[in-house]
């Protein structure tokens, strides 16, 4: 996450700035899960979920939005989750659906400089978060469910995330405010 310093400038945007100038796309991927029943989620995972899902976001994009060259495209990450009502994950789920939301607000607000803000939202991807957040063997479990309940019955891969980033970022010219699910069918079938 770029802290943004209590004189309102950002070590990132300054970066950027000083190195390029000018942004044609800004993918903001920020995420951490918090796999917790709701009954035992504490307020600090919460404000850490928040603190890196949602606000991190939120100020990665008003920081580096002036950056942005008009006609570019901004795509934030959010998850299947946010619609899914998933057990355990009600925390989690909640700071991404702050991001579905930030998504359509913030389409509207860069309106009018054509700026083009959508959002992808990966559903199960083999990306190695689960072995970072839990026990081995449980990891292992778990993606083995999550590759079962799926349509396709396998996880999708960082590189198929990849590809409908760059689609929204760079090729849908006239998407903006969008959600694009990809999650081999599992919110949908």
């Amino acid at each position: 996450m770029d802290p943004v310093r209590r004189n309102g400038s950002s070590p990132l945007a300054d970066r950027v700035r000083a190195e390029f100038g000018t942004v044609d796309a800004l993918f903001v991927n920020a995420g951490i899960n918090g796999f917790a029943p709701f009954e035992s989620t504490s307020e600090s995972l919460f404000d850490q979920l928040l603190a890196v899902n949602a606000k991190g976001p939120y100020f990665t994009v008003q920081k580096l939005a002036p950056l942005m060259s008009d006609g570019s495209g901004v795509v934030l990450t959010t998850s299947v989750a946010n619609v899914l009502g998933l057990p355990t994950l009600s925390a989690y789920a909640a700071t991404k659906a702050a991001v579905r939301s930030m998504t359509r607000s913030l389409a509207r607000e860069l309106l009018p400089r054509k700026i083009r803000v959508n959002a992808v939202s990966p559903g199960p991807i083999d990306s190695g978060i689960l072995a970072k957040s839990m026990p081995a063997e449980a990891a292992e479990q778990t993606r083995a469910q999550m590759a079962a309940d799926n349509p396709m019955l396998r996880m999708g891969t960082p590189a198929e995330v990849a590809k409908a980033v760059v689609f929204l970022a760079f090729d849908a010219t006239y998407t903006t405010g969008a959600e694009l699910t990809v999650d081999g069918g599992g919110s949908q079938l």
